[in-house]
This record gives structure tokens, sequence and C-alpha cells, in this order.
């Protein structure tokens, strides 16, 4: 494990208004893939700027088991609501600080202000960009501290009568923080990413996933770089989409050396220009 990544455990990566991401642990790196994707390939390259191609080629062509090979686990605090999102992705390991066993925090969730939108009306599970006034942005934001205070007393209240805390806690709101340890491999940590950090993710979640990228660019640059290029800023073509960009492409020749000024070079310029004439032919 390298200085850098060293450094990197334990810290705290602050998250909304209480919550964070920490990394607790960390299995391989970009090397890690590498040596995966050589059983496969055979001896392969070795020089690190042949490294940082390979990866790139696994990726471009979704050979993903070897980056299967790198796994993270975090120490992740958040709100319940937020969580519950979080658990669809049935890719992971986890542990959960359990409200049974534990007494829950004092400790909720409330939006900053700048986040106190109008409900979208072309998104009927999202927030509009039209925020409230600050007036009444802010009085919507105590108006949700009193009833998580109030909510807190009362579970309070039912401890002191020596009520089961499984029970006792079932009226506490779902933006009260809880904790857990998340173990996923870089692959379906990728896939996370890929949907969480999309702009049309709920923000509170954008929030988290954009911590754990900035972790993982740093475990595994290389591999992080083609994640960006190939999936997070990337997008899909259907047949009829690829037709019509043909049409306005036709009148270009592409070439090795059109594309460089793209940042297309080699072979994955080549590829992409067999790609091109393809859709062309059909």
């Amino acid at each position: 494990m390298s200085d850098e990544i060293s450094q990197l455990l334990g810290k705290e990566f602050k998250c909304l208004d209480k919550g964070f991401v920490r990394l607790v642990d960390v299995m391989g790196d970009d090397h890690a893939i590498v040596q995966a994707a050589r059983v496969s390939y055979g001896s392969g390259t070795k020089k690190v700027h042949e490294d940082r191609g390979l990866i790139r080629y696994l990726l471009r062509h979704l050979h993903t088991t070897p980056f299967e090979m790198v796994e993270f686990k975090f120490h992740v605090k958040l709100p319940i609501f937020v969580a519950r999102q979080w658990i669809r992705h049935r890719t992971a390991n986890v542990n959960e600080y359990s409200g049974r066993y534990s007494e829950m925090k004092d400790e909720f969730y409330v939006p900053d202000i700048s986040q106190i939108r109008v409900q979208s009306t072309s998104n009927k599970q999202g927030r509009a960009e039209q925020a409230f006034p600050p007036d009444e942005a802010v009085a919507i934001g105590k108006m949700m501290e009193n009833s998580q205070s109030a909510s807190y007393a009362e579970y309070q209240q039912l401890l002191e009568k020596d009520l089961a805390r499984e029970i006792a806690r079932i009226n506490l709101p779902v933006s009260n923080y809880t904790e857990w340890y998340w173990k996923i491999d870089l692959h379906n940590l990728f896939h996370f990413l890929k949907l969480r950090i999309d702009p049309h993710a709920q923000y509170e979640i954008q929030v988290y996933a954009h911590a754990m990228g900035e972790i993982a660019r740093a475990v595994v640059p290389h591999a992080y770089e083609a994640f960006e290029d190939y999936i997070l800023h990337s997008t899909k073509f259907s047949r009829l989409e690829l037709k019509a960009l043909s049409s306005m492409l036709h009148k270009v020749e592409l070439t090795e050396e059109y594309l460089s000024q793209f940042g297309l070079k080699g072979r994955e310029a080549r590829e992409f220009i067999d790609k091109y004439d393809l859709k062309i032919k059909d």
C-alpha cells in the first residue's frame, strides 16, 4: 500500500451537515487490475504507460472481471432515507448500526436552505431548480428541526419507560442518521457511481458518491480516468441516432491524425474508425 493511500485510511470526507465517508480498508490498486488481466492475456505489457493503455482497453471493451480484484471498505454516516436509496445496489457487503441493540443518536439531517426547493413539474421524484424565498426556506428548515426534536424527545421518553429499543425507534423520522460499513469491488463501485453521480440522482446521495469517487480516484487513478472517459461522461446512441449522426459526418474523413486533436490516438482511434465505417455501411 502506497503512502498516499495509507494517508487516506480513516480520513473523514464530510458529507451533508453531519455525515461522512471514511475509507477503512482497500485491497489492490491499478497494478492489481493489470496483474489480474495478465492471467488471461499472458505476460503482456510492463511499462506504466502500457499498463494505463491496458486498463483503458479493458474498460472500453467491458472486460470487467479484472476490476473486481480491487475492493474498498467504507465507513459511512448517512441519513436513513439516503441509506434506503443506497441499499438498492445489491452488489456490496453491508453491516449497519443496529437500532435494536443500540440507542439511536440525536442526529438528524436538515437540508441547507439552498436545497429546500419546490417540487419539479417534469420529474415526479425530484426537486426543481426553483428555491423558496430565503425567509420561507428558513421557516421550513426550522419546522423540520422542531419535528425531529419532538420525535426524539418522545423516543427518549419511551426508553425511560423501559420500552424495547426495537419498538421505541419506530416513530423516528427517516432524517435520523445511521452508520454502516460498506464493502464493494471496483467494478460494482463504478456502476454505483455512474448512477449516483448522475445529475438526476437525489442531491443528498450525489454528495456521498462524489466523496467516494475522489477516494477511488486516489487509489486507482488510471482506472478512474478510464471510468470517467468511457462510462461516467459517455453516452449511448440508438441505431436511428447513429444513422442521423452518420448523415451529418459523412463529409468528414476520419483519420488517426484528425482524431488526435480530440485525444483519440493509436488503437483507440483505429477502433473508432472501424466502428464508424461499419455504421456507415449499415
